[in-house]
């Protein structure tokens, strides 16, 4: 027998080397949880901005101040200028003049998951900035974190390991023999006004055990359990959107049940783009067994995202052409493109959406931004053609 010229790698030293991953981890953790440092939206509107936010003008928003409709605008001691309008604000005023976008009661909310089963394509970072982009409008957003890797929850400012107990704060109870009714108790508000988040750690995890475990003796229950929990808050928003594992797995499966509608992320890269178009046959045939097992689900609409994107790749710009001329009507037509605000920003569980200051005035920030809003804009069109209250002005604005 012929022996190695490495040594074997014991468990005792896979232990010491998950010990000292952790000890990194720990120590990110610390400086961006910081105690006292609870996370805030520092963003102030200038007039101008909050008329066009609102869809009024700055006369009758400084009128409304003046006869008492609107609180008098706060102002800087040192200089008696205003400091700008916070969001809450924003949405004070879209409320006085009639102008929030909200769904009307005989509208569904539109329940939406971004879902791919492979990982890195950019899925949470679609889900939060969506979120954020929605919320700017003055929609009322849930965001629904499914993956135990949790890092929706740790961008919304929540630490996974501190912060959320998965036998209290997660899906895990819902999922449970005789767990919760409903799903209220694991809303939770955020620092951004109309979003509420259900958040996540390394504990829901579990839920893949027990929903395998009762697959075979409940099939119903396990198959349609979240969208039964989904429902039960449904009425309390506009858009709901889950973050699903990057896997086939029993969450998965119950995120592709519970959703009235799917927006795939996918890079235009060989590996990525490939690993796509398995999940869309995977997703083909998963979406037959589920119907035979638990009746036909159809959805609202299905669209391909291409995220990613870099002009400057020859191979990119290929593939992107290649999926436009494949899937003519089932790409999005905005483009999220590879930047380095969206990795910076990650990279301090943030989004672009919540830089202030300096760093929103550079070009390379505007130009990501108006990636960013594109895609929210085409998708929350999308969602209002599913709205009937909605088509009239929709009909006005030329897009139905």
């Amino acid at each position: 027998m012929q022996h190695s010229a490495l040594p074997p790698v014991t468990l005792d030293e896979l232990d010491q080397l998950a010990n000292r991953a952790s000890t990194v981890i720990s120590r990110l953790r610390d400086r961006l949880y910081a105690p006292g440092h609870d996370k805030t939206l520092d963003l102030r509107f200038n007039v101008r901005k909050a008329a066009e936010m609102v869809g009024r003008s700055e006369k009758l928003i400084r009128d409304a101040e003046a006869d008492g409709r609107l609180p008098e605008p706060e102002k800087d001691p040192a200089t008696g200028r205003r400091t700008g309008y916070s969001l809450t604000e924003i949405n004070r005023m879209r409320s006085v003049f009639g102008t929030l976008p909200h769904r009307a009661e005989t509208d569904r909310a539109m329940v939406m998951a971004v879902q791919n089963f492979k990982g890195g394509v950019g899925k949470s970072t679609t889900v939060c900035h969506l979120a954020q982009y929605l919320a700017l409008k003055g929609y009322r957003v849930c965001v629904v974190d499914c993956d135990s890797q949790a890092s929706t929850t740790s961008i919304f400012g929540l630490n996974p390991d501190v912060d959320v107990d998965e036998e209290e704060d997660t899906l895990y109870p819902f999922f449970r023999h005789g767990g919760p009714a409903d799903l209220s108790y694991a809303l939770r508000a955020t620092y951004w006004p109309n979003i509420a988040l259900i958040p996540a750690n390394l504990g829901l995890y579990d839920a893949e055990y027990e929903f395998a475990a009762r697959m075979a003796r409940d099939q119903a229950f396990v198959l349609d359990r979240l969208r039964e929990g989904i429902d039960s808050i449904r009425d309390r928003f506009d858009v709901i959107l889950m973050d699903p594992p990057p896997a086939l797995g029993m969450l998965s499966l119950s995120v592709l049940r519970a959703a009235d509608a799917l927006v795939i992320p996918a890079p235009p890269n060989n590996i990525d783009f490939g690993s796509t178009a398995h999940f869309l046959k995977m997703l083909g045939a998963t979406l037959n067994e589920l119907a035979r097992a638990g009746g036909a689900r159809d959805y609202a609409f299905v669209k391909i995202l291409a995220t990613k994107m870099n002009d400057g790749k020859s191979a990119h710009v290929a593939i992107k052409r290649m999926m436009d001329a494949v899937f003519p009507m089932d790409m999005l037509q905005a483009v999220l493109k590879d930047s380095a605000e969206i990795d910076n920003a990650t990279a301090n569980l943030s989004t672009v959406y919540e830089l202030t200051g300096s760093a929103t005035r550079t070009e390379t920030h505007k130009r990501c931004r108006a990636y960013l809003d594109a895609v929210g804009r085409e998708i929350e069109i999308l969602i209002r053609k599913t709205w009937p209250s909605h088509h009239a002005q929709l009909r006005k604005e030329g897009v139905l």
